[in-house]
């Protein structure tokens, strides 16, 4: 999906060239994180971390595009497992207890056939030996497409579509899952929402963060 060469035997979803040449991000091992930043002040999270850095064009971009856009949910799953390799021994994710997916609104979720999200989640959820919940957070109101919007909407913190559904347990350590991250606005209500539930921690993992 990366380019115009045909897979050959042992290659998934794209060729071994173009997976050599992504650009991985894996920002909580680096001294300048740039996810964690983006929550500093707005919400308390204990790590967070991107598989890829995301540019307009290119692999990573295509990659999301045909997960999102083209019903390739095939992605989802195979992203999931790349992060999760690099994860399974880390020790800022030994303890995690609940995976949750930044929901879809059920309306977005009927036109695509599933939410882009949960594949990726459920992999993480399955190495590191964490429970998959997708019923926990789910979304009112549906949306215009992130993309589309300008910065400063794009960061609106007042209006939050998304909804407690569900109680935590206190002491439940939850991994948000999430594609890509731009401005951090659509995990920061998401996990607003989650610690609504009392002596939770709220960690942050997604396919790629926006350059």
């Amino acid at each position: 999906m990366g380019c115009d060469c045909s897979l050959t035997t042992g290659e998934q979803i794209i060729c071994t060239t173009c997976r050599a040449e992504i650009p991985t991000s894996l920002n909580h091992l680096q001294k300048d994180d740039k996810v964690k930043e983006l929550f500093f002040a707005r919400v308390n999270i204990e790590t967070a971390t991107s598989l890829f850095y995301y540019e307009k064009i290119g692999v990573v971009q295509q990659l999301i595009y045909q997960l999102k856009y083209n019903g390739h949910e095939e992605v989802s799953p195979f992203l999931g497992k790349w992060l999760a390799t690099n994860l399974k021994e880390d020790p800022a994710f030994k303890n995690i207890d609940l995976v949750i997916p930044v929901p879809v609104h059920p309306k977005r979720r009927a036109k695509r056939g599933y939410n882009q999200v949960d594949g990726f989640g459920k992999e993480l959820a399955a190495v590191l030996g964490a429970r998959f919940r997708e019923s926990v957070l789910i979304k009112k109101r549906n949306t215009i497409n992130q993309a589309q919007l300008g910065q400063v909407k794009r960061s609106d913190e007042t209006q939050s579509p998304y909804q407690l559904a569900e109680k935590i347990a206190p002491g439940t350590h939850v991994l948000l899952v999430d594609d890509v991250i731009t401005t951090g606005t659509t995990l920061t209500l998401c996990a607003k929402e989650l610690h609504k539930n009392p002596n939770i921690k709220i960690s942050i993992a997604t396919m790629a963060i926006s350059v």
